[in-house]
């Protein structure tokens, strides 16, 4: 038989190079689509993989940061934070409690570094001999103590100080505890947004 439009001759039946297109064409585009959609997948597993090794997400348990935090809170905390330098009186950091007592992270601010002398007396905080100002606190602590923070040591307080499992009742907190930087709270919608961390003027003059 001759084919109409191109004056070529055909056997009955036989598949010509038009009648393979279609089919052709279909099984790119899904391989197409196929080769897309894992490389899709690919790149958001390395993205999540890579987000959640340098960051991690806590929720707040209790009240021991009221009024800076409050209980059923979710924040981020970066994990990078402290790999290039060493973490800052004022900041808020989530820890692993050296007493291991709990699977749960903790979240304190850290109050005392290494060298300090820090005394509770007065119902105030001390460092080096200055008394802090405090205005993230809930109320003044009824408790007195004192610690010589040693090197790779750091004192942590809750800032509701009479109502925290801190470094008042479990000691000073090692170094390698510390999780990471509280940065970005993101749940309930109403508190989204950075934690304040705190910088104590007082102390400038004798960094």
């Amino acid at each position: 038989m001759i084919n109409e439009q191109t004056g070529e001759a055909f056997e009955p039946g036989a598949v010509t190079e038009d009648d393979q297109e279609p089919s052709i064409s279909r099984s790119f585009g899904f391989r197409s689509w196929l080769q897309d959609t894992l490389e899709t997948l690919l790149l958001a597993a390395i993205l999540f993989l890579v987000i959640n090794m340098l960051t991690g997400r806590y929720q707040v348990h209790g009240q021991s940061m009221e009024p800076s935090l409050h209980d059923g809170q979710y924040l981020i905390a970066s994990k990078v934070a402290y790999w290039l330098q060493t973490p800052e009186r004022g900041d808020v950091v989530v820890l692993d409690p050296p007493n291991r007592d709990s699977g749960i992270p903790y979240i304190k601010r850290v109050i005392g570094l290494p060298g300090d002398l820090v005394e509770v007396r007065d119902q105030r905080v001390w460092v080096n001999g200055i008394a802090l100002n405090e205005p993230y606190t809930s109320a003044p602590p009824n408790y007195d103590g004192n610690w010589v923070v040693a090197t790779a040591e750091y004192l942590v307080f809750g800032d509701n100080r009479n109502n925290s499992s801190d470094s008042h009742s479990w000691g000073l907190l090692p170094e390698e505890n510390i999780v990471g930087k509280a940065f970005f709270l993101y749940w309930p919608p109403e508190s989204w947004g950075k934690i304040p961390h705190y910088t104590f003027p007082e102390l400038e003059s004798e960094q």
